[in-house]
């Protein structure tokens, strides 16, 4: 019996050693320059996880000690990154979209309504839009597919009585020389931007652009949910232009952040598995009863598959307008 015991310490330590120099390998990856200083120092933290590896199996323990020290000096370095609004950004993400409130008026600055024709080619025009809240009449979620069917960019697009709709996206803040990297976005490598933009820009450039399959979602909230939202929006926005935060893979995302900002809003949300696999997020607002009435998830889904009409738009057609051509739409209350 006290061989078992002696076994299962003996994997459990393993486990943690390989752990510890997992994420000590990547946290300097990600966050050190490329360079002869970031190869020297990967050297030396695998170096001190062989030497662990070596006291396991020789039950020399004192030889942990380099190790230990390296994770306690790695911490404290990791602590001490914060994150910035001070860089170099790509185009797209440059400028931060904040808002001021005036009674039932929102002035928007910084929506983003840019002309994309490729990923890489692109006319930047950055805009400022009022909006009443009293005219609000509508929310509609935009899923977008850019990495097979498990995960999806979640966006939420606001209507207004007048026609004009704007769409709010949570997204990682790319300087000019980054692409994005899921486990990068574990490891503070990009911090958190929030854009509100025209579905000419934001949906489109997905749609058409990118080539990534969107399917939109008309969602049944009440008005005074529609503009307690729009405001966690504007609120979001203005925190971020005052206090940068990092972007996190699995805790601060474009999902995780709208789910904690509804949850906030209408009592009794729960939580579930599909906020973090966000591309099966629509079968669990479907399940909320918060889409539009009277059709099959499968039917909502198939009608709400916005590529045909986005790939069709000829020039003067209105965007928003074409895409939700046929898609069952939750009536205004």
């Amino acid at each position: 019996m006290k061989r078992w015991g002696t076994m299962v310490i003996k994997i459990l330590v393993l486990l943690l050693v390989l752990a510890v120099a997992a994420w000590g390998t990547l946290a300097l990856q990600f966050q050190l320059s490329a360079g002869l200083g970031r190869w020297l120092a990967l050297a030396g933290w695998i170096a001190v996880a062989i030497l662990s590896l070596y006291a396991l199996s020789k039950g020399k323990n004192w030889l942990f000690v380099p190790q230990a020290l390296g994770f306690l000096v790695l911490v404290g370095w990791w602590s001490s990154i914060a994150p910035s609004n001070d860089r170099e950004w790509a185009p797209d993400v440059a400028r931060m979209s904040h808002g001021e409130v005036n009674g039932s008026i929102v002035t928007l600055h910084n929506v983003r309504d840019f002309n994309w024709r490729s990923e890489t080619d692109f006319d930047e025009r950055w805009i400022k839009r009022d909006y009443d809240l009293q005219t609000i009449k509508s929310v509609d979620m935009f899923l977008s597919y850019w990495m097979g069917p498990v995960i999806a960019h979640t966006l939420v697009s606001f209507g207004f009585e007048d026609g004009r709709h704007v769409v709010f996206s949570v997204e990682i803040r790319k300087e000019k020389h980054e692409a994005f990297s899921a486990i990068g976005g574990f490891f503070k490598d990009f911090e958190l931007s929030l854009i509100a933009a025209t579905e000419q820009d934001i949906v489109r450039t997905r749609s058409n652009a990118r080539g990534e399959d969107v399917y939109m979602y008309s969602v049944d909230l009440d008005k005074p949910a529609m503009q307690a939202l729009f405001l966690s929006y504007v609120e979001q926005g203005q925190q971020l232009q005052t206090t940068p935060r990092f972007y996190n893979t699995l805790t601060a995302n474009c999902t995780t952040i709208v789910y904690d900002m509804v949850s906030r809003i209408v009592d009794g949300v729960p939580w579930d598995w599909r906020v973090l696999a966000s591309g099966y997020l629509a079968e669990y607002v479907y399940g909320l009863n918060a889409l539009a009435p009277g059709h099959s998830f499968q039917e909502l889904k198939r009608l709400g598959y916005i590529n045909p009409r986005a790939l069709s738009q000829q020039e003067g057609q209105d965007f928003s307008a074409l895409i939700r051509q046929n898609l069952p739409l939750v009536k205004p209350f």
